[in-house]
């Protein structure tokens, strides 16, 4: 399986079969060794002409499109649209004694120990004269930093005695309405000795003015009103982080990796409503001043020391927190002056510690073993404080507002979770591998504050993965996996309802369950001889079990209440393909055209009207094509892509309605130029058809079970076309 952005892959025959037409059938691809492991020298890059280690990793054929486990990120340089990787919401939990079919990057064979800061984001910041090769290694291996994943992609450094290089960049985005925001970037690598360090510097742009208009009738179809809404998001993302590999001998080596963040992101929202119940029309207006906080920080490191027979013994740690505060306070304009009608402050706090310990060592002359233990504590402090406008005693603590009390509104949700494992790897012959996993995972869960509860929860997580290697191109996998979701620590208490301008909050579960799934994987990978490029697919299926979607959580009839709950078994099939062919052809060496598709469907039983359906907010499939081109005489690069979604019954069951989610096709253009300075001048348009996401919602009055209809309304909105230009080089 190749690692990847976007894992989309085509049946092995078709892969024979394209691969005997590009190539003439045998001939073997010159940088694939015995073991079917890639490797792409330095000198594979040097007419492009890199800048960083990203920049050489996006002209691997196959990687230009791809990303982290499950798919879902555009490429490099590409605005984000309609993600690509099966429907498995929530991640994966910690680092786990064995990755669920992703794909990771390592650097000189070590993978960073954090969550927010990874080794993919490291990449930018290595400069392309301290790379000396890329491979990608598409096996499994007991002597590998990590396991059980799809491929794994390793970064070699030169071993030089000293150096060290800074890069930079400086960019300005310009957004619809002619703003402009600037942003840069820097960043300080290098080796001395034993120790390389990557220490970097960012700002960020994330400035949105979103517009939204939304018309809706009557449950008899005659007008009720139409809003028009434009919310402003002027936010820069901050971020200061530094990875430091220190190699203290050929057998003992350290990491440590640190980050600090501050993402706030402080809006305004403009709302102009008329009513069309009433002639003449009537118009109201509302304001929002939503002043949002955020930031976090995370260190993590390893250890690792490998004995005279080649035994590992590592351990890593994480520890991170993540701290949002948002205050939202609505306004009726008047002509007399603005009068406040809504204040609602959230404030949470998440704080993670993980610890993991294993030990690999040799079972023969072709097995390897790994034992180890993993523990983690998540503790998410959450608190809500409501004002509405009303008769009674105004507080202070809520804006001058009334009081409203709030179920489960201030809570403190802890996880305590302890997981020992084993992994057995097992080279059956040349061509063939097994890789064993076999986890236990025990975890309390407690709640406490206006809610007190504690469950204790227990899994076995066995999985198994075989590769065979048919030739040193043609690789097929299969893999069957028990995985358990990690549950999302909001979904426990009550918050800001951000789906439904009309509710204020949404309630929480203090009874929700993990969800689970048994995983079906077959893959196909074939690349194509003389470096024309990967094709590949994946048809899979999974068995979900206490799936986690929206359920009735009323205790008071007259306010009946939803919340995030498991809604029972369900199943979900698909299909993925993706191909990555130069056009060596058409003597074109340098045009990389990629294409993906998904083709997927699920099923499940709905809670609210007992009828089966797919799961909510699942498309039917997704589509992109794409191209680089690049002129090494000119010292010029250029490509573009096309992502579509494919709409038809993408929807979401609530308890009192029904939404159902369309959207239009993303299109995105870049052209990069080095000069003779070494200087790299980029342009990109993201979302230059400027696309809309559109909503059709039915609500009911009462439950939707009652059938009796209340309104319809069509909503859309559009963020509009961004333009980035950025100059960026090293020295």
């Amino acid at each position: 399986m190749m690692p990847g952005r976007f894992r989309y892959r085509l049946t092995a025959a078709a892969l024979a079969g394209l691969a005997f037409g590009l190539g003439g059938g045998a001939a073997a691809q010159d940088n694939v060794g015995e073991e079917s492991t890639v490797v792409y020298p330095a000198s594979y890059f040097e007419e492009y002409s890199p800048v960083s280690a990203q920049d050489m990793l996006d002209r691997i054929p196959g990687m230009e499109s791809r990303g982290g486990p499950g798919g879902g990120g555009p490429p490099r340089g590409f605005s984000g649209g309609p993600g690509g990787g099966p429907n498995v919401s929530r991640g994966g939990r910690g680092f786990g004694g064995g990755r669920s079919g992703g794909n990771e990057i390592l650097i000189n064979g070590k993978r960073t120990a954090g969550k927010n800061n990874n080794t993919s984001g490291v990449l930018d910041r290595i400069t392309a004269a301290q790379v000396d090769y890329i491979e990608i290694i598409r096996d499994t291996s007991g002597s590998l930093d990590v396991r059980g994943s799809g491929q794994v992609v390793n970064v070699v450094l030169f071993e030089e005695l000293s150096s060290t290089s800074i890069s930079y960049g400086l960019n300005m985005d310009n957004y619809i309405g002619n703003e402009n925001r600037p942003g840069g970037n820097l960043a300080l690598s290098g080796q001395r000795g034993g120790l390389n360090y990557v220490i970097s510097a960012q700002a960020a742009p994330r400035f949105m003015d979103q517009t939204t208009w939304e018309e809706s009738v009557l449950g008899d179809f005659s007008p009720n009103d139409t809003i028009w809404e434009e919310r402003t998001t002027d936010a820069t993302n901050y971020e200061l982080s530094a990875n430091l590999d220190y190699q203290f001998s050929n057998r003992s080596s350290a990491r440590l990796n640190a980050l600090f963040g501050r993402n706030d992101r402080p809006s305004s929202v403009m709302r102009h409503i008329t009513d069309l119940k009433v002639e003449p029309n009537e118009q109201d207006i509302e304001r929002e001043e939503i002043p949002a906080e955020s930031n976090n920080w995370e260190i993590g490191g390893d250890y690792e020391y490998l004995t005279g027979n080649n035994s590992r013994f590592k351990v890593l740690f994480i520890a991170n927190e993540n701290d949002n505060a948002s205050l939202r306070e609505r306004f009726d304009v008047l002509a007399g002056g603005d009068e406040k009608n809504l204040f609602l402050n959230t404030d949470s706090t998440i704080t993670e510690r993980i610890v993991r310990g294993s030990w690999t060592f040799h079972i023969g002359d072709n097995q390897d073993l790994e034992l180890g233990a993993e523990g983690a504590r998540t503790v998410l402090d959450s608190s809500l404080a409501l004002g509405l406008a009303g008769t009674g005693a105004p507080s202070a603590a809520v804006g001058g507002l009334i009081p409203v009390s709030v179920a489960n509104a201030n809570s403190e949700v802890e996880e305590l979770r302890y997981e020992p494992f084993a992994i057995h790897n097992w080279v059956l012959n040349p061509r063939m591998t097994l890789e064993s996993t076999l986890l236990w995972e025990t975890s309390t869960i407690t709640q406490s504050g206006d809610v007190s509860n504690s469950r204790d929860f227990q899994f076995l997580k066995p999985k198994l993965d075989l590769r065979y290697n048919l030739t040193p191109q043609l690789q097929l996998r299969g893999s069957i996996e028990r995985v358990v979701l990690q549950l999302s620590f909001a979904d426990f208490v009550a918050a800001n309802d951000e789906q439904d301008d009309d509710s204020n909050t949404q309630a929480g579960n203090v009874n929700l369950r993990q969800e689970w799934l048994w995983k079906y994987d077959f893959n196909a990978e074939y690349r194509l001889p003389n470096d024309y490029g990967v094709l590949d697919a994946n048809v899979y299926y999974h068995a979900h079990h206490d799936r986690i979607e929206r359920i009735d959580v009323t205790v008071d009839e007259d306010n009946l209440q939803s919340a995030n709950g498991n809604i029972g078994d369900g199943e979900m099939w698909g299909f993925r393909g993706n191909a990555s062919v130069r056009m060596r052809m058409f003597d074109l060496p340098n045009l990389l055209l990629t294409a993906s598709l998904t083709v997927e469907d699920s099923r499940i039983m709905d809670p609210f009207l007992a009828y089966e359906r797919r799961f909510q907010n699942m498309a039917r499939g997704f589509n992109s094509f794409g191209f680089r081109h690049d002129i090494p005489q000119w010292n010029l690069n250029w490509g573009g892509r096309w992502m579509n979604r494919h709409d038809g019954n993408i929807l979401r069951v609530d308890i009192d309605d029904i939404e159902y989610a369309s959207g239009d096709p993303r299109g995105s253009l870049f052209v990069e130029y080095i000069d003779r300075r070494g200087l790299t001048w980029r342009l990109e348009g993201q979302s230059l058809s400027n696309p809309k996401n559109c909503r059709e919602r039915l609500r009911y009055l009462g439950r939707v079970s009652a059938g009796v209809l209340e309104e319809l309304e069509f909503r859309c909105n559009s963020s509009g076309r961004v333009i980035n230009f950025e100059v960026s080089g090293t020295f």
